[in-house]
């Protein structure tokens, strides 16, 4: 069956900063800008659901067809379909499965690409976008992308924009807060890619990157971008594994619940396009460790960002998640209607292991520390809601966190070839302390 009938004909996407004093630009400009000049984010104009007959038959299509379906109408006009079929075959090289861990319970694995976390699809479907946008140019101007990780999101954004042409990546990492693996993905590749070690927690790195983006006299030097969850093009391609997931689950003939480890939380908020997208979900529960800014804000109705604290899931590390207002603005800012769709709880690092512990015991099941919490969450909301299907989401592969997960499991894992591949190799990283050292970087 083709897919081809699930196309509406849509109007060039524009985009427009959630500050609301920038101008609306095109989907090149978002991306390339990556954060507008009012420093807002870039949130689309419209979000058309799919047809029902497309949730009808999602189980006869493709991962490829899904991800060309529900993405098309945020790049139409710019990207053209033969363009986008082949990034989307790029990103998509890997497998998004659920695995049943318990009777109502999967875990969407998120860890089969090449940096074995759930970030390679969106920082592979940006950098083939620039990629795109720089070959279609008759002399490139080269673009410096910028980004900060406490985790995960640097080694899938060293990976997956590695040798793009007129691309030069500067990925800025908190020193001794992320894991030996996660260090190792970023600081090895060399070639287009530098990693600079920042004396300080992940709040810092993503403020250092916020202000050069305002810093004229690097903007007057530098193409700027960035490849956080704040650019749009890292961002939205995540709503497609929650429809793959869906996929998966359809035929539990039962109303889906969605929990994810949330940091930044982008991807719960991709999560939530995905639904504005006409997906079926019950619910879905932002799963926090002991930052537990969004459990307060949907407590309170206070949003009061503070100090990151560090904890052994770390890439959920973050004090002010950006992600958090493209959620607010989902639902209209109001506090009530996105009550009724979004639940959030936090976990010390305590429960966090006790869960990791319990998950092993009880099903053989292996889970990060990220996943774990994940795990917590879907159990309390199912308690209170047994009928439905809960999913909750595996971020990143446990090898990746082997000093947090062998001190609490009693089993063997198998390094995988991914990890294998970057274990040996020496680390390149340049020492920052503050931003003037990083803007004289930059500037050099």
């Amino acid at each position: 069956m083709s897919y081809e009938y699930t196309f509406n004909i849509y109007k060039k996407m524009n985009f427009y900063s959630l500050n609301g004093k920038a101008p609306e630009v095109g989907l090149e400009e978002a991306v390339v800008r990556g954060i507008a000049p009012d420093k807002g984010l870039y949130f689309p104009e419209s979000i058309t659901p799919l047809p029902q007959s497309f949730f009808d038959n999602i189980e006869n299509l493709s991962n490829n067809e899904i991800a060309f379906t529900a993405i098309r109408q945020f790049v139409d006009g710019v990207i053209p379909d033969t363009a986008l079929k082949d990034i989307i075959a790029d990103v998509l090289s890997f497998d998004f499965p659920v695995v049943e861990v318990e009777e109502n319970i999967g875990t969407l694995e998120l860890f089969h690409g090449p940096t074995m976390a759930f970030k390679d699809v969106g920082a592979r479907f940006m950098a083939r976008c620039l990629g795109y946008f720089s070959a279609q140019k008759e002399t490139q101007e080269p673009v410096t992308v910028l980004v900060a990780t406490s985790g995960d999101t640097g080694g899938a954004v060293a990976r997956g924009f590695l040798n793009v042409e007129g691309v030069d990546v500067v990925i800025l990492y908190p020193t001794g807060k992320v894991s030996d693996i996660q260090e190792k993905q970023l600081t090895t590749l060399g070639a287009n890619i530098t990693a600079l070690e920042v004396d300080g927690v992940f709040d810092d790195c993503q403020a250092m990157v916020k202000t050069a983006f305002l810093d004229e006299e690097i903007t007057s030097q530098r193409k700027l971008t960035s490849a956080n969850s704040i650019n749009i093009a890292r961002w939205l391609p995540q709503l497609f594994y929650f429809l793959f997931a869906y996929k998966q689950a359809k035929s539990k003939g039962k109303e889906l619940v969605f929990s994810v480890p949330s940091g930044n939380f982008g991807n719960i908020c991709a999560g939530m396009v995905a639904h504005k997208l006409g997906m079926p979900v019950k619910h879905f529960v932002a799963s926090v460790n002991s930052n537990d800014i969004v459990p307060e804000y949907l407590k309170t109705g206070e949003y009061k960002p503070k100090p990151s604290v560090a904890t052994i899931s770390n890439a959920m590390d973050v004090g002010d998640p950006s992600n958090f207002i493209r959620i607010q603005k989902l639902f209209n800012n109001d506090l009530e209607a996105l009550s009724q769709k979004l639940s959030s709880y936090s976990y010390s690092d305590e429960e966090t292991k006790a869960a990791m512990q319990k998950i092993y015991a009880e099903t053989g099941y292996i889970a990060d520390p990220h996943g774990a919490v994940g795990y917590l969450g879907l159990k309390h909301y199912l308690k209170d809601h047994p009928d439905a299907y809960g999913i909750f989401l595996e971020t990143a592969h446990p090898v990746k966190f082997l000093p947090v997960v062998n001190p609490v499991i009693d089993a063997e894992i198998e390094i995988p070839e991914q990890i294998k591949a970057v274990m040996d190799k020496e680390k390149h990283a340049i020492p920052i302390k503050n931003y003037d050292e990083f803007k004289s970087f930059l500037l050099s």
